[in-house]
């Protein structure tokens, strides 16, 4: 299922890990202290803008609510517009890196860098929910209260579903519509994860905001790509070891169960999957044990199940191992396989061969299981 014309760099050789042994998803305080903080992010896409030469330019697209900027990075002049979104679970943060590494890569005057700019417009939001990510936890930090304070027609309804009083915050990937107008009504309220969303977190409005310009400015986001993590023990159909990487493009069961969206391409979404997983296959690398996710999934709550129905092609990474359970582990290697899978896609588009995949091909890549015991 090669895809021509796109250079995959492989990562540094590590070993396999066989299913019979530990899989290191242990409990207990990890250390994140390798991972990158908000000042980090902040001096980070300072340098890369300024060691760019403009080639990359960074602006802020709004804040989360306790005041974090949420930075927005832009490189590229082609008709093509892939917007990236990393760090919405605040926990899950080697997409980060790899879109910092990304953007140095797009940013250099090399000539497939100069190729892929003329032909793409790569928009990525690097963390979308930084109040998460320096609290290490999935949700953001906003209460029931401050939602009712911002939206008073609220006040008596019940607490969104995915609101968690235990740690006072919202699990923002369940706050999106597809109706990018929607206004908050309390006899849509608690809902549940088959129900969209409703935009009451200012991560998720910033998110729909910057859909918003860039549909407004492109006529159709091309490709969404939302880079998570996953718990690290589980193996693939026909795999002898642990898969490092989960993909999908399948979030929305019935298009029609939402109203009237003619733009909704669920062959664009698996041809965008396999063009990334074409890139990670290269021997018997880690990189290569790339698994499908459960299909089984209608999520049009999620940035990805909304922003599909809106007509942009959707891919999901969920990487190996979440800070709780698996710290910093492999975290070199982890971050490039995400850099790689989207390399794929982008060059692939620059390449014009991205459209000349057959989208069942998707369907042949492995579907990630539970590990068998014994």
């Amino acid at each position: 299922m090669g895809v021509s014309g796109v250079a995959v760099v492989a990562a540094g050789p590590a070993a396999a890990q066989p299913l019979e042994s530990h899989c290191g998803n242990e409990t207990g305080n990890k250390s994140i202290e390798g991972f990158i903080s908000h000042e980090d992010l902040r001096r980070s896409l300072q340098q890369i803008e300024q060691s760019s030469s403009g080639k990359v330019s960074v602006d802020v697209a709004g804040y989360s609510n306790q005041g974090r900027e949420i930075w927005t990075a832009r490189v590229g002049e082609g008709d093509t517009v892939v917007l990236i979104q990393s760090q919405i679970h605040g926990n899950e943060m080697h997409g980060t890196a790899a879109l910092l590494d990304l953007l140095r890569k797009l940013g250099n005057n090399s000539e497939r860098s100069t190729a892929i700019r003329k032909a793409v417009t790569v928009v990525a939001v690097p963390k979308i929910n930084p109040d998460g990510g320096e609290l290490d936890t999935r949700q953001n930090a906003r209460a029931w209260a401050d939602v009712v304070a911002d939206f008073p027609q609220l006040a008596g309804a019940r607490p969104a579903w995915n609101y968690s009083s235990r740690v006072g915050g919202f699990d923002v990937n369940r706050d999106f519509n597809p109706n990018l107008d929607y206004v908050p009504q309390p006899g849509d309220f608690p809902g549940n994860s088959a129900s969209v969303g409703w935009y009451i977190t200012p991560e998720a409005q910033t998110a729909r905001e910057v859909y918003r310009s860039l549909e407004q400015e492109f006529g159709t986001v091309d490709v969404f790509a939302d880079l998570h993590n996953q718990a690290a023990c589980y193996t693939g159909v026909g795999m002898d070891d642990f898969t490092s990487l989960s993909i999908s493009g399948r979030f929305i069961s019935d298009p029609a169960q939402h109203g009237n969206w003619p733009k909704f391409n669920y062959d664009a979404s698996r041809r965008v999957n396999v063009a990334a997983y074409d890139a990670l296959q290269s021997g018997n690398s880690p990189q290569s044990k790339v698994t499908l996710y459960p299909q089984d999934t209608n999520l049009p709550g999620t940035a990805l199940g909304s922003f599909a129905l809106r007509g942009s092609a959707t891919i999901l990474f969920e990487t190996r191992g979440q800070t709780q359970s698996w710290g910093q582990k492999q975290h070199g290697m982890l971050a490039k396989q995400v850099e790689d899978g989207l390399v794929g896609i982008i060059g692939s588009i620059t390449d014009g061969t991205l459209d000349d995949i057959d989208p069942a091909q998707y369907e042949l890549i492995p579907e990630r299981m539970n590990v068998p015991r014994s």
